[in-house]
Order: structure tokens, then C-alpha cells, then sequence
């Protein structure tokens, strides 16, 4: 019996745009963090949904796009705070919370994020 991925459980592909979408318009606005957000906004938005995708058990589309994630290495030039890790968690905290699913499914989600958000700290 195949078990559902994360991906899957909390809506595939729409919930992760619904997501993307609530999660930079809140950090282009944040005072903190919005200064490491320059590009297109939609390219940015993108590249993050096509990342979570695979992150959370879906299909490996950002790989298959712009290689292996190395989000570490693709995070280097830019100076990240353990401030901005938290300032980012709190902006993935308010747009999971307005997702359309369960407590428990938003908590399991969110839960995804604190330690990747910390391993981008380089500063």
C-alpha cells in the first residue's frame, strides 16, 4: 500500500502556489528580509514551488530544471542572519497557516522549514 506524500496530503500543486504566493508577498513587504529578494518576483516564486515540490515528496521538478538544489551553495552570496532565518520562518508561518488544511497537516508541514531555514544562516 502506497502511503500519500506530504506533497500530495496537503493539495499538490495548487496549495504549493496558494502557498508561494501568500509566503512572498509577505517577504518582498517584510523590512528585514526583502532585501534579499531583488529578482523577479515570479521567477523567485517559481523556483521556490518547483523546489517544495520535490522537497515534500512530490515530483523532482526542480532538479529536472535547474539541476540538483544545493540550496546551501545557491544561498552563499547572499549574507544571511539567524534573524533573517527567523524573519523568513515567520513569514512560511503565516502563509502555511492560511492553507486550507488541518492543524495537524500545517504543523507537520511547517516543521519542514526550521532546519532548512537555519542551514542557510552564513553570517
Amino acid at each position: 500500500m502506497n502511503e500519500l506524500t506530504l506533497y500530495e496530503r496537503i493539495g499538490g500543486d495548487a496549495a504549493l502556489r496558494q502557498l508561494t504566493d501568500k509566503f512572498y508577498d509577505l517577504v518582498f513587504a517584510h523590512e528585514l528580509i526583502s532585501r534579499l529578494f531583488r529578482s523577479d518576483k515570479e521567477l523567485i516564486k517559481e523556483k521556490q514551488r518547483l523546489f517544495l515540490t520535490q522537497f515534500l515528496g512530490g515530483p523532482q521538478l526542480y532538479s529536472d530544471v535547474y539541476g540538483h538544489p544545493m540550496m546551501r551553495a545557491r544561498h552563499m552570496p547572499h549574507t544571511i542572519t539567524e534573524d533573517d532565518a527567523v524573519a523568513w520562518l515567520q513569514c512560511m508561518s503565516e502563509a502555511v497557516g492560511q492553507l486550507p488544511i488541518s492543524k495537524e497537516l500545517k504543523d507537520e508541514l511547517f516543521d519542514r522549514f526550521p532546519r532548512t531555514a537555519f542551514f542557510m544562516v552564513n553570517t
